[in-house]
């Protein structure tokens, strides 16, 4: 069994055709199918079912592909550390954030990491927290930023609190609350709402403050990217609540400071395990020791 014909399968299964798995593996179709029938006759089973129309795993080749993803992922941390035991940071470098991260500048922090160690490769995803904190347990991403409640810590995993800062709403600007300068929860309960999804922990810090004054709100569109919430909101079609210190990102919508507003906290996180020479680098970035606890 060889870590190529791993990569392969993995390919394969990634991209559920041959021809596509080759094109990304940089090799011709029949060396795959070779590589990938003689895997199969290794281990006894065979890996994809194979049709005109598609191409899936069988039993035996779900059961082989997180083993295959991790054997792959340990080589390639394996030649990182040795890089990194020669003064050279490289690898792979998986970054997980919410989309309303504001007490880092993300671009920004990424731009000068990939200068400062150009053979890093770096992916960024945005999700809900409660999301991130499960890939970060999982080892799928290596760092992630992080909005909760007040009160709510991330758990299995090592991480920083690294700001705080209140909901404000956010309305269209010719709404009849756009010239308030601030205005009581119980006020927006009458306005028709664009919220994260419920369950989410994004929608937990809007929740909290109409169950913490007894009223109920209509949340009529549930999105999981700000940058669609402000455009639902400048066409008129609700209000929002937001992290004051994210709302400078939407210049042309108005901000309503909320009496007794609900705070959330920004938190990065990162594996209990070692990091990655990527990982420590990108958090040593941010003045973070990984030791830290």
């Amino acid at each position: 069994m060889e870590l190529q014909q791993m990569r392969y399968v993995v390919a394969v299964a990634e991209t559920s055709n041959f021809t596509r798995a080759a094109e990304r593996c940089l090799v011709v179709q029949s060396a795959l199918s070779h590589q990938i029938a003689r895997l199969e006759r290794e281990l006894g089973a065979r890996l994809f079912e194979r049709t005109s129309r598609r191409v899936r795993l069988t039993a035996a080749g779900e059961a082989f592909l997180p083993a295959a993803r991790q054997a792959l992922e340990a080589a390639e941390r394996a030649r990182a550390e040795v890089a990194a035991a020669g003064g050279v940071i490289r690898g792979r470098l998986a970054i997980g954030a919410i989309s309303t991260v504001a007490a880092v500048d993300l671009p920004a922090v990424l731009k000068r990491f990939r200068r400062r160690h150009r053979e890093v490769r770096i992916s960024l995803r945005t999700s809900p927290s409660e999301e991130l904190v499960e890939r970060v347990r999982q080892g799928t991403l290596d760092v992630a930023f992080l909005g909760l409640p007040l009160g709510v810590r991330p758990t299995g995993v090592h991480g920083r609190e690294i700001a705080r800062d209140d909901l404000v709403a956010v309305v269209a600007p010719d709404h009849p609350l756009a010239d308030q300068e601030d205005v009581d929860v119980r006020r927006l309960a009458e306005e028709t709402f664009v919220d994260f999804p419920a369950g989410t922990a994004g929608r937990a810090h809007s929740d909290a403050a109409f169950a913490a004054a007894g009223i109920r709100r209509e949340v009529a569109f549930e999105v999981t990217a700000a940058a669609l919430m402000a455009r639902l909101i400048r066409q008129g079609l609700g209000i929002g609540m937001l992290p004051s210190a994210f709302v400078p990102e939407l210049p042309d919508l108005r901000v309503v400071r909320l009496r007794d507003a609900p705070a959330r906290i920004e938190h990065v996180v990162w594996s209990r395990s070692q990091p990655s020479p990527a990982a420590t680098a990108f958090l040593s970035a941010l003045d973070i020791s990984p030791a830290e606890r």
